[in-house]
């Protein structure tokens, strides 16, 4: 069980200074404290593109509220359109209004990011076009020839074999465009 010491450090210290607030940990200041418990999380703050924990940047209560029914819940309630808002306190541009939206971003960014950190760039919680293809990959079902890949009626096997959706230069607006969504975003 979990309790405030788990946290925030012996409370006898507190107490023998007085009340001295200083010497109640604050994990707000360090990681380190929630990461010591959260082994998976730590694990994944390890890989080799990861949030910038520290140093000001970002702390755990940043987005979870530890003090929370449910920490694995966003700090700013339990709506998935919180978990959206702390992510656009900093990722601006990926998430303002666009005239075609990504509907994964209806979603939620963790359907394609894993906040903690990731073997892939950008956080991506799949490589190239695996994570594309998780929402976007057709069924082939009589009339379409086996080893192809069509998204809608659009046959995207050559595409597909140049590269990821975006670096091959077709859909290089991930999260949303104001320009033709078919080739845009």
């Amino acid at each position: 069980m979990t309790g405030c010491e788990s946290c925030h450090g012996p409370g006898s210290r507190h107490i023998a200074s007085g009340g001295d607030r200083r010497w109640i940990v604050n994990p707000r200041d360090d990681a380190k404290v929630c990461l010591d418990c959260h082994l998976q999380t730590h694990a994944e703050f390890n890989l080799p593109h990861h949030h910038p924990l520290g140093g000001g940047r970002l702390n755990c209560a940043h987005c979870h509220d530890p003090h929370g029914a449910d920490i694995r819940k966003p700090s700013r309630g339990l709506a998935l359109a919180r978990l959206n808002e702390s992510c656009a306190e900093c990722h601006r541009e990926q998430s303002r209004r666009f005239v075609f939206e990504h509907q994964a971003l209806r979603e939620g960014c963790t359907t394609c990011h894993n906040p903690h950190g990731s073997i892939n760039a950008k956080l991506l919680t799949q490589r190239d076009a695996n994570l594309c293809l998780r929402c976007h990959a057709q069924v082939q079902g009589a009339g379409f020839p086996a080893g192809e890949i069509y998204i809608g009626s659009t046959r995207h096997t050559d595409f597909m074999r140049r590269g990821t959706c975006w670096s091959a230069g077709c859909h290089t607006s991930i999260h949303g465009s104001n320009a033709d969504h078919k080739l845009r975003y």
